[in-house]
């Protein structure tokens, strides 16, 4: 099953091999996107199942508004996947039969020139998942010293250059546009020869984004409440697309499989085939993990 234009599912063949949907079930997904993993969990679940969909984009929730299920009881939320408490209480379930959280931004988020994400075309810089809270990344970064923006830089995109990068963001003023920031960013790289493997902008792109929407601060919170959401048999899959989120996710889930109430039905990551990443090359970096609760 593709997309239908909006969101490309990463992965959903094995989503669906390791989240074992059945008739009758009930499960939420905390990262609701265009609803391209949703559609294939409601065609499993069937009649009698609920289906539970979460995002903070607004964007995204209008069009998940779509979904439908012959007999499937669907609930589509907005809220933060950092606040599991919220979903209980408005969907009125306190145990899932799966859960699953599928990280990082959509194809739509990307190509949505207006959203700031991506330095490909020159937009506001504004970055938020939900534009409609918080700081912009324009206003966050007119914010900080130049130490904060190279911890940043550092620490969420494990970029070699961010001190070279953050001097030059902070002495430029204020950044209104992805354009001014991305070429920035490219002054900001030694000469090289020959063609980079990837854009110079990146890596920086992707720290100012985890940083203007705590995307880590979400995930650690997620990991910390979602596993105990989980019904007896239940499995949390989670897919993240950078090792920041990756090695958060596998050491919280080798902390649970020492408990007895949890285990491993795979050790390690999945990774998407050959195949999809040819038709989809924005999946090769996803990793998937799977932790099931057994009492």
């Amino acid at each position: 099953m593709t997309g239908d234009g909006y969101h490309c599912p990463v992965m959903l063949e094995e989503v669906l091999c390791y989240m074992l949907p059945k008739p009758g079930q009930r499960v939420l997904d905390v990262t609701l996107g265009g609803g391209g993993h949703a559609r294939g969990i409601i065609d499993k679940i069937g009649p009698g199942g609920t289906f539970v969909g979460l995002d903070r984009d607004p964007d995204a929730i209008e069009h998940a508004e779509k979904l439908c299920g012959d007999g499937v009881k669907i609930f589509v939320l907005k809220g933060k996947m950092g606040e599991l408490s919220g979903v209980v209480g408005q969907s009125k379930i306190e145990k899932f039969d799966a859960i699953l959280a599928d990280l990082g931004v959509s194809s739509h988020q990307l190509g949505c020139v207006g959203r700031g994400f991506s330095f490909r075309n020159s937009a506001p810089l504004d970055m938020r998942m939900d534009p409609t809270t918080g700081l912009s990344a324009a206003d966050f970064l007119e914010g900080l010293s130049k130490e904060e923006i190279e911890r940043i830089i550092w620490n969420l995109g494990e970029e070699k250059f961010a001190a070279r990068i953050a001097a030059s963001i902070a002495s430029y003023g204020r950044i209104s546009t992805t354009g001014e920031l991305a070429e920035i960013v490219e002054r900001s790289y030694p000469r090289m020869k020959g063609r980079r493997r990837i854009h110079p902008a990146t890596k920086t792109f992707q720290a100012i984004r985890i940083a203007v929407n705590d995307e880590l601060g979400e995930l650690d919170s997620f990991l910390q409440d979602a596993p105990y959401l989980l019904a007896k048999n239940g499995r949390l899959v989670v897919i993240g697309y950078h090792s920041l989120e990756d090695r958060r996710v596998k050491k919280r889930f080798r902390e649970l499989e020492k408990l007895d109430e949890f285990c491993l039905p795979r050790r390690r990551s999945i990774r998407p085939t050959v195949e999809e990443i040819t038709a989809n090359p924005r999946s090769r970096s996803a990793r998937m993990r799977v932790l099931e609760r057994v009492k």
